[in-house]
């Protein structure tokens, strides 16, 4: 379904092979990460630091993610990642750096 997500936290998600990467989401999202963990299709998730700042990096990743990705149906059968651009990387990267995480 097609919503409107405003990003107020960060996380980290364990990948099924181990490997850990840090999402800009927020409660919905981190529902659906959840899960995603109680269904065996990632291994972990975990809250870094709730409400963060609405600055400017953290804008422009949110319309990048609401323009490409719906949210997913709650029946869903595979965890979407999603994918960062070079140009959304940095963005996500001055986020952690904002929030002194990283």
């Amino acid at each position: 379904m097609k919503s409107h997500e405003t990003f107020t936290l960060i996380e980290e998600i364990t990948r099924l092979d181990g490997s850990k990467y840090m999402e800009i989401s927020d409660m919905v999202q981190n529902g659906r990460a959840e899960l995603a963990v109680e269904r065996g299709l990632i291994k972990q998730v975990r809250i870094l630091q709730l409400n963060i700042a609405h600055t400017p990096h953290v804008q422009a990743y949110e319309d990048y993610v609401n323009e490409n990705y719906d949210m997913p149906a709650e029946d869903f059968k595979t965890f979407q990642e999603w994918e960062k651009p070079a140009e959304m990387q940095k963005e996500v990267d001055a986020i952690l750096h904002e929030n002194h995480i990283g």
